[in-house]
């Protein structure tokens, strides 16, 4: 098998249950099994799907910043105000699985996120506190 670089702009990397790793088309299939890194560029507000909510029910979520800035931003589980938590280039942050979150840009970034597609889910944000 040869080995080649993978622009991880251009694909997403699929882990399968069985530990083979495969670099394939940007898509995010919410009903896949395995685990899936994603790595984009953000430069407005709908790379990273602003206006809405965003839960992954069966696995954590590793959201990390590669380059620029940006903010993480926790749904409050019953009243009150969103948790946020900035990210700066080299640094992470888990997301609990099942925990509705959303991320905001500072400036142009770089992201990079890991988690398992499956039971994930999009919900569109009422307003623009909640």
């Amino acid at each position: 098998m040869a080995v080649a670089p993978i622009d991880l702009f251009a694909s997403f990397i699929h882990l399968d249950q069985g530990g083979r790793v495969r670099a394939e088309r940007p898509v995010f299939d919410a009903d896949r099994d395995g685990r899936q890194v994603m790595t984009f560029p953000v430069e407005t507000d709908a790379d990273v799907h602003g206006d809405h909510w965003e839960v992954h029910s069966d696995a954590d979520e590793i959201a990390a910043c590669l380059t620029g800035g940006i903010r993480l931003c926790f749904r409050p589980e019953r009243q009150g105000e969103e948790e946020e938590i900035r990210l700066a280039a080299g640094t992470a942050a888990i997301v609990p699985r099942g925990r509705w979150h959303r991320l905001a840009r500072d400036g142009p970034s770089d992201i990079m996120s890991l988690t398992r597609p499956r039971g994930s889910r999009l919900e569109k944000r009422t307003d623009a506190r909640t």
